[in-house]
């Protein structure tokens, strides 16, 4: 905030009698205590920094597979491959664990939650496979139902293979035999299928195209989508009515280069539709792709632009909400580089706003929650390595605040995985063996 004196020579004020040349000291003196003390304490002028509230214990070994991370009210999950655990978010006091039967692992898990239930793909990894599919209450902890699933051998793609939404359960029986050059175990006709979220109930199987077979399943209010694998070389999106599996529309996603699931298309969101092709890879080109109720292409998002270079590649940095697609890009400038928060509109793929956040530095996560956008940027070596956080708002842009943690967020635990936001808590989510899967962090 800007000084005010009575005694100042600019324009419109009048200095008063007597004062002559005195009145600059104690101004100055008391700026200068100020930013000694924001010095000491690693923080901003602009208010803040963060203090570690608690961590969760350091995982001691990780799988690929079965890796979520959920906050439902005031409670934090996070699934690994052998159990899925609950914490008190303003505590880290623990609340409950589930454990999956026998020798059977966590294979899947769904994205996002509905009425605080999750779907989790669950089965023998060195036998059966991936075989039973579950409802789990994370206020509990518990089942409330489970059902069978046809499973692939080790090498099937797991990714989205289960996923909540409008009421439903939905799930993918296997494809993996394509990469095998036969039929598939389970036709594309019978391998798509929704279950009443609270009761288990069958509902429907989709009439998937022939040829056909679905290998990521997304679920909302309205619709159900799936990436459709057909013959070997060509990928479609489809959309299903969530009353009765009927197929509405299906749309065109070019061709595969392999005729296995191999990251070419990742489905960020069902209601609206949206997919990225490419972009999996740092440096590699591709593109956000959304659709409307009919089908009808929308919006087309490159990877690259005059925004500079999305980093699609680190799903932290990606987000869907309100109709908007919110991403993190990097963009070089005189030989600086600067990252920036940038905002499209889905319904045309026009940019709406971009904001820098930091120069010279790399972005960690994003959190879009009620309408504003929680950043945090790693302002780089020049300021030893500390972070900024800022939170702008999701409409316009525009910084409500900003500040330096104080923290190098991943000096000792490594990149989030994902950022969430509850009351006035940071949580940073992590995934790999030796890190903390959640660390919760307080503005002091």
């Amino acid at each position: 905030m800007a000084a005010h004196t009575t005694d100042g020579a600019g324009p419109g004020r009048e200095r008063l009698p007597g004062r002559r040349g005195t009145g600059l000291r104690p101004l100055l003196a008391a700026v200068t205590a100020l930013l000694v003390a924001g010095l000491a304490t690693g923080c901003s002028a602009s208010g803040g920094s963060l203090s570690v509230v608690w961590e969760a214990p350091a995982d001691s070994d990780t799988r690929e597979y079965g890796n979520g991370a959920w906050l439902v009210g005031d409670t934090l999950v996070r699934s690994r491959y052998d159990a899925v655990t609950a914490f008190e978010a303003g505590t880290g006091k623990g609340r409950w664990e589930y454990a999956p039967p026998a020798q059977e692992h966590i294979c899947a898990v769904s994205r996002r939650t509905a009425g605080s239930v999750v779907l989790i793909a669950r089965g023998n990894m060195t036998g059966a496979g991936c075989s039973t599919v579950a409802a789990l209450d994370l206020t509990t902890g518990r089942e409330r139902w489970h059902t069978s699933r046809a499973p692939g051998d080790l090498t099937e793609t797991l990714t989205d293979t289960v996923a909540v939404g409008g009421g439903l359960a939905v799930l993918r029986d296997t494809d993996d035999m394509w990469a095998l050059d036969v039929r598939p175990a389970v036709p594309g006709s019978k391998a798509l299928r929704a279950f009443d979220l609270r009761t288990g109930a069958p509902r429907w199987t989709a009439a998937v195209p022939e040829g056909c077979v679905p290998e990521q399943v997304g679920a909302g209010e309205r619709q159900v989508v799936a990436v459709l694998a057909c013959g070997r070389t060509e990928l479609r999106l489809a959309a299903f009515d969530p009353a009765d599996g009927r197929q509405r529309w299906t749309a065109a996603l070019g061709g595969r280069a392999t005729p296995v699931p191999d990251g070419q298309v990742t489905l960020r969101s069902a209601e609206p539709a949206v997919v990225q092709t490419g972009g999996t890879a740092e440096g590699q080109p591709g593109a956000f792709l959304a659709f409307d109720g009919g089908g009808r292409p929308t919006g087309r998002i490159e990877t690259t632009g005059g925004y500079g270079t999305v980093q699609a590649h680190t799903p932290a940095l990606v987000a869907v909400a309100d109709g908007r697609l919110y991403l993190g890009a990097e963009s070089r400038e005189r030989e600086a580089y600067r990252d920036r928060v940038v905002a499209f509109d889905l319904t045309s793929g026009g940019q709406v706003w971009l904001e820098d956040v930091a120069v010279a530095g790399g972005l960690r996560a994003l959190d879009v929650t009620g309408g504003r956008v929680t950043v945090l940027a790693d302002r780089g070596s020049r300021h030893d390595g500390l972070d900024e956080l800022r939170v702008l708002d999701a409409a316009t842009g525009d910084e409500k605040e900003g500040f330096e943690t104080g923290l190098d967020v991943a000096r000792a635990e490594g990149e989030p995985a994902d950022l969430f936001v509850y009351e006035k808590l940071i949580v940073a989510v992590r995934q790999g063996a030796g890190v903390r899967p959640f660390s919760v962090y307080g503005r002091g």
